[in-house]
Parts: C-alpha cells; structure tokens; sequence
C-alpha cells in the first residue's frame, strides 16, 4: 500500500466523505477529545502556577489534531507509545481524566500512583504502554511491542509517537531500519512541531519532509497537515491498515506547531510573536469545528455545547485529584529494583 498524502492536506470532497462515513457521533467525539485535551493542559498549566504541580510539564496545546486524529485510525485494542509531550495521545486513546490529574498532582490515586508525572503516564489496560522523558525513547521500544504483536498473530497494530527532535537521533533510524527488517505492525508518527527545545528542525534536518527518511528503510512515508485532522486521520489509517493487512511498518510525519514553550522553564526567546500568531491563526479545534457547522453537522450552539461539557470534565478531573490522598512514605521503596 503506497502512502499518497505528500502535498499536506486531503481536498474539501475527501472530507465530507470521511465524514459520512465516520458519522456525527464520531465527528463529535473528535471534537470533544481535541477540546478536552486542551482544556486539561490549560488546567494543568494553571494548576501549576499556583504551585499545585511540581516538576515540569510538555504541553501540546495547538496541536490536537495530531494526536486525535491519528488515534482516530486505531481499534480499541491496538497500542501507542508516547512521548514526554503526551498527554494528548493519553486523552485521546481513553485515559480516565481524574486518574490523569491526579498523576499530575502527585497523587496516591493517580496512574502511576504519582510517581510518573506528566513525562510518565502510562494506562497499559486501555493500550497505552506510556510516556517516555528520554528524547526518542519509545522508538527502540517500539521494535519489541512490534515483535511481540506479530508473534501473536491477532493482527493488532503499534502506533509509536516521536517529535522532529527524536527524527534526528541515532534511536530513530536504527528502529526504523529493524521494524523493515522484520516486517513488524509498526506505525511511526512524527510530530513534527517545528522546534527540539529551542533547536528548530530547519537546522536539524536537510530535506524538506522527514518522511523521505522513510525511503532509505523501504518503507512508504507520508508528510501531512497535521492541524487538519481529517488529513492526519487519512493518512495514519493507510498506515494502519498497511500494518494490519500486511504486517509492514510506515512512517508518518504530522507537521504541527506547539503554541508554549518546550517546557515550563522555557523563556521562548528563539522564536518571534509574529511565528506563533501565525500558526495560531491556524488552530486545529477551530478549522474543524468550522468545517462541521459549514457541514451542517453541528449547529454553532451544539459545538459551544461540546466544549463546555469538555472544560466541566477538566474541572470536575481537577476536584477529584485535589480531593485524592498524597502517597504513603511507607510505599516509597515500592517498585524499586535496584
């Protein structure tokens, strides 16, 4: 299966018919999770302003999109790896959102028990295999999860998050190269967000798309735009599908754009109000609901409706963790190995 959407974005007439065909319920559930995603990193961010959050924290705000739509691909038994700026990937394959705030908050109810933190969750049960801090760390990982599906023949798929960063890394290439080696279920999805920390991936990276790196390795590639969430959808369900169907791993690019820093100790000084604004004007949430009420999916009260019952099931996830008991430092050496 050759992977066709290399000019960015599916065309107005391919829309409507993915969205016929994924029906209203659907297209709204895109809607709702892209607006819970939001609201629960602008919860976070504000949680930790008044000190309720401890660490720091990667925030995706702006790019939903990429994270919705690609999940949108997948059936409810496949698997994702995550990266440290993964909480949209979290939400989207079902995460429970007072258990996700409270890992947050350092919480005993939390997910990991409140030990992992933002650059930690993980929720094994719902197919989510966990968030990585180490750049590119779930890309080797990546190569077992494959392995390990394909020896059970069940034709489930693994779908493996990585920024532009990581695309760079030594990690990538040599995961790439043995996911082709060995025919593994393998999806790679870079979201590709313009900046490694403060390192912009124009001089990180001498070609135009990073997906032409999926050449060298046999693979087909794909670069889209990744605000376009019917177009990241498109193009990962090819992938999916190649992966199923043919047990072959593609690689995806989501060309998107993180409105915050890299990290809360980010000052943003390497980039120019002007960049953000720009890519602001082009926010994901809004061109889809703006393509929904012109489909006459959604009137403009029920959309406002969405995101109002969105930001009261962040609020509601906020009460609950702030409610939750701290851990108990007779657990402390619980989980420890070594």
């Amino acid at each position: 299966m050759k992977l066709t959407l290399t000019n960015g974005q599916i065309s107005l007439t391919e829309k409507r018919r993915l969205l016929k065909e994924l029906g209203g319920e659907k297209a709204r559930w895109v809607l709702q999770t892209m607006h819970t995603i939001r609201a629960f990193e602008e919860k976070a961010e504000e949680l930790y302003a008044l000190g309720k959050i401890h660490g720091t924290m990667h925030l995706s705000i702006g790019m939903e999109a990429s994270a919705v739509g690609s999940i949108l691909a997948l059936q409810p038994d496949d698997l994702i790896l995550s990266t440290h700026r993964g909480h949209g990937h979290c939400i989207a394959k079902g995460a429970d959102l007072k258990r996700m705030m409270a890992e947050f908050m350092g919480k005993a109810c939390g997910y990991c028990r409140g030990r992992g933190g933002s650059m930690h969750i993980a929720d094994v049960k719902g197919g989510n295999l966990g968030a990585n801090g180490v750049v590119g760390g779930g890309l080797p990982l990546a190569i077992g999860v494959g392995l390990g599906l394909k020896m059970e023949g069940k034709r489930r798929i693994h779908l493996c998050f990585f920024g532009d960063g990581a695309a760079s890394n030594g990690a990538f290439h040599e995961s790439l190269n043995m996911a082709a080696i060995y025919h593994l279920p393998v999806v790679y999805v870079c979201e590709n967000n313009q900046y490694a920390m403060s390192f912009s991936v124009k001089k990180s990276c001498p070609l135009e798309r990073i997906s032409d790196r999926a050449a060298a390795y046999a693979m087909p590639g794909a670069t889209v735009d990744g605000n376009d969430v019917l177009s990241v959808y498109a193009a990962v369900r090819q992938a999916v599908e190649r992966a199923r169907q043919q047990c072959e791993p593609s690689l995806v690019e989501n060309v998107t754009y993180r409105w915050r820093g890299h990290s809360k100790s980010d000052a943003n000084r390497y980039r120019t109000k002007e960049e953000i604004e720009a890519w602001k004007a082009k926010d994901p949430i809004r061109r889809f609901e703006e393509l929904l009420t012109a489909e006459s999916i959604l009137t403009p009260s029920e959309a406002q409706e969405i995101k109002e019952a969105a930001y009261r099931s962040i609020d509601e996830a906020a009460a609950y963790a702030e409610s939750c008991a701290e851990p108990d430092l007779d657990t402390i050496e619980e989980g420890v190995y070594a």
